[in-house]
């Protein structure tokens, strides 16, 4: 019989693995680029929209999303059944879902250097956090619109999401789980600091609407 210690370390590893497919960097390399040489160099969707073609970033993007989702939904639900393991409440969905981002964003594949892990995080939040990740994905909207710089939208959405967790989930969780998902926020923060300098030398690209995309 496996151990609860055994099988919540399986599902982390199977979500680490998951979370590591380097979506971009294969999409990519249908057009024959490697997408770790063009643009900003990050694997993520918005430098192989930016550098590679519209659609496939789209198609990036959805691959990374879907990847969060299935961490905190498809790993610990599939696992348990397959072992005859159960879990209770949303401390091991949380876990394997964590542990997909960060394969996203130091993938094992890709000698540990991966994306932003925006797409994967808005993944694994529609699993634990619908309304969360709705209010983030508004603000995102409203903020791209109104700046176009998707690194921008991406910042100000993980802020508000770290703020409305709080409201939201601490009464019925307690402070595990906000605190959770605000530390996840923080590292997509982070992730986002050769942005950041960009943005204060003025040299962070803007999104065209209408026009081919210019690579940063």
């Amino acid at each position: 019989m496996m151990t609860t210690a055994f099988f919540w370390t399986f599902c982390g590893l199977c979500a680490y693995l998951l979370g590591s497919i380097p979506f971009g960097f294969l999409v990519a390399k249908l057009r024959g680029i490697d997408i770790r040489t063009v643009g900003s160099g990050n694997i993520g969707a918005t430098n192989v929209f930016r550098s590679v073609s519209k659609p496939l970033g789209l198609l990036t993007f959805a691959l990374d999303l879907l990847k969060g989702f299935c961490g905190v939904q498809w790993i610990p639900l599939t696992l348990a059944s397959l072992t005859g393991q159960s879990y209770d409440g949303m401390a091991l969905p949380v876990f394997a879902g964590a542990l997909t981002v960060a394969g996203h964003n130091w993938t094992c594949f890709l000698g540990f250097r991966g994306g932003k892990g925006i797409a994967t995080s808005a993944g694994m939040l529609l699993g634990l956090s619908p309304l969360g990740v709705s209010i983030a994905l508004a603000a995102w909207l409203i903020t791209f619109i109104s700046t176009r710089y998707v690194s921008v939208a991406s910042i100000v959405s993980a802020i508000v999401l770290s703020i409305v967790v709080w409201p939201l989930y601490l009464p019925s969780q307690g402070i595990w789980f906000p605190t959770v998902l605000t530390a996840l926020a923080g590292v997509a923060i982070w992730k986002h600091r050769t942005n950041i300098a960009r943005l204060r030398a003025g040299t962070e690209s803007r999104f065209q609407f209408g026009k081919k995309p210019v690579a940063s």
